[in-house]
C-alpha cells in the first residue's frame, strides 16, 4: 500500500516532465478516448509501444510502475473473473462445470488491454505533472468556458487536490489496517465474505480522516485569504516549446495508426 503510484507526483529531471502540462492533459485525454474506438490487437500493440515510450522517456521506474498499480490489478482480476464466467457465446471449456466461452475469453482480454493502457496513461500524467501545473493545465485548457460563467478555476483545484490525496489516503489506509492488527484484526485469512467484512472497521476512521483532512485543509486556503481565481497571478507562464510540437505529432501519428489499424 505504501508503493501506490497512483496520484503520486516524483520530481525528475526527463523529457516528459519538461512538456508543457497541457500538452500532456490533452495527449492523455486523446489515448483514453483512442482506447475505446480501438478493437484489434494490432492497435492495441501500438498503443503499448506509445505508452513504453512515454514510460521510457519519463525515466519511469517500470518496476514501481508495477508494484504501485499492485491494488489496481486486483479489481481488474476480479472484473475479468466475472466477465469469463457469465459472458454468453461458444463454450470452449469447463471449469468445476461452468462453461468458458470463447467470447467471453475475448472480451476479457479485451478488458484487461484497455484497463493496464488506462492506468499507465493517467499514471504516467499524475507521476510527470505536479499538482500545480495540473491545476494551471485544466484552467488553461477550459478557459474559454470562462465566459459563460463556468468555475474553471475551482473545478480545476478540486480535481487536482482529489488526484493529490488519493497517495494520502492510501498511506493513511496502510496506517490504519496496522493499528488494527496489531488490535488483533486479522485481513488475511478467511473468504472472500470474510476479508470484505473485515475491511469495514477501517472505513469509518478513514472517512473521519479524510473529512479532518479537508477540513484542515479548508482552514488553511481561509487563512491565505484564498478568494478562487480572482487577482490570482501566475509563478509560471504555461509555454509551448519545440519539444512540446515533436511530442503532438509522434503521438497523434502513433495513435491515428493505432485507430485507422483497429
Amino acid at each position: 500500500m505504501m508503493d501506490f503510484v497512483i496520484g503520486q507526483y516524483i520530481k525528475k529531471d526527463s523529457f516528459i516532465h519538461n512538456l508543457d502540462p497541457r500538452t500532456k492533459i490533452i495527449l492523455s485525454a486523446i489515448i483514453c478516448i483512442s482506447i475505446f474506438l480501438i478493437q484489434t490487437f494490432v492497435g492495441y500493440f501500438i498503443m503499448f509501444f506509445l505508452i513504453f515510450i512515454s514510460i521510457i522517456a519519463s525515466k519511469t521506474n517500470i518496476k514501481l510502475l508495477f508494484k504501485g498499480s499492485k491494488p489496481i490489478f486486483i479489481l481488474i482480476i476480479i472484473t475479468v473473473i466475472f466477465n469469463i464466467f457469465f459472458t454468453s457465446g461458444k463454450p470452449v471449456f469447463k471449469v468445476y462445470g461452468v462453461s468458458i466461452t470463447d467470447k467471453g475469453l475475448f472480451l476479457s482480454a479485451v478488458l484487461v488491454v484497455r484497463l493496464i493502457l488506462l492506468l499507465f496513461t493517467t499514471t504516467i500524467l499524475t507521476l510527470t505533472t505536479s499538482p500545480i501545473e495540473l491545476t494551471d493545465g485544466f484552467e488553461n485548457i477550459f478557459k474559454p468556458l470562462n465566459k459563460i460563467k463556468f468555475p474553471v478555476h475551482e473545478i480545476a483545484l478540486m480535481m487536482s487536490i482529489a488526484l493529490r490525496f488519493i497517495p494520502t489516503l492510501a498511506e493513511e489506509t496502510d496506517k490504519i489496517m496496522k493499528a488494527q492488527m496489531s488490535r488483533g484484526a486479522d485481513f488475511e485469512t478467511g473468504g472472500f465474505i470474510k476479508r470484505a467484512k473485515a475491511l469495514v472497521p477501517i472505513l469509518i476512521p478513514l472517512f473521519v480522516s479524510a473529512f479532518k483532512r479537508a477540513d484542515e485543509l479548508a482552514t488553511a486556503m481561509e487563512a491565505r485569504c484564498y478568494k478562487g481565481a480572482i487577482g490570482r497571478t501566475k509563478l509560471k507562464k504555461l509555454e509551448y516549446t519545440k519539444k512540446d510540437i515533436i511530442t503532438y505529432l509522434v503521438s497523434l501519428l502513433l495513435i491515428i495508426t493505432a485507430v485507422y489499424l483497429g
